[in-house]
């Protein structure tokens, strides 16, 4: 055997041994998420279950193509938010996490033509700056109604955006009846949790 072959067959085991590995270590990571969160959204004193395995919300806003899956939902009782999404998307740098937040939305319907809504934010300076003012593009009708709640501004601009680790994104799902809000993967505080209430609750009557 040459040592050209060698040095194949080394890396070959090397990848029988590491795929194993890390499929392990994303699956645990998975489920401790799923875990932290339901904890915290009970020490909070919100109304939470875990929801089995295999529901259909599940499949919300996800195709095998995305590369994204769900690590399991978390029912929420008395929100305008129905339940959370942990959602994981795997790629070469690694694996990322976002929550979808799922909204009944029984005005969504196939005939409707809705478009995506993102809340855009302008800090005070590129890097570091403090956010000083936000704009929510993208459908008219909901961005306009997000726009001219003041309440909702106030809340999230004393709270910072990047408490929430990123941008929001609204997309409707008329195939499932919901809307998902989406942001990164973070503990929500019981104020953001009330901000996020309040954009569940204009997407309701949307």
């Amino acid at each position: 055997m040459d040592w050209e072959s060698i040095v194949s067959l080394i890396i070959a085991l090397l990848v029988v041994i590491a795929l194993p590995l890390a499929f392990r270590r994303r699956k645990k990571a998975s489920t401790q998420k799923r875990e932290e969160l339901y904890q915290h959204l009970k020490e909070i004193g919100v109304k939470a279950s875990l929801v089995e395995k295999g529901n259909e919300r599940e499949k919300i806003g996800l195709s095998r193509a995305s590369g994204q899956r769900s690590e399991g939902i978390i029912a929420l009782q008395d929100k305008n938010i129905d339940s959370i999404n942990i959602i994981s998307a795997a790629s070469q740098y690694g694996t990322n996490y976002f929550l979808d937040y799922l909204v009944k939305s029984p005005n969504i319907t196939a005939s409707r033509i809705l478009k995506k809504t993102r809340l855009t934010v302008k800090k005070s300076s590129f890097l570091w700056g403090k956010v000083v003012a936000m704009e929510w593009k993208g459908d008219k009708s909901l961005a306009q109604s997000l726009n001219f709640d003041y309440r909702l501004k106030d809340k999230l601009l004393q709270r910072d955006v990047p408490g929430l680790k990123g941008s929001i994104g609204i997309f409707p799902e008329p195939k499932h009846g919901h809307t998902r809000i989406r942001t990164s993967y973070s503990l929500p505080s019981p104020e953001i949790l009330e901000a996020l209430g309040i954009i569940a609750k204009h997407i309701k009557s949307w």
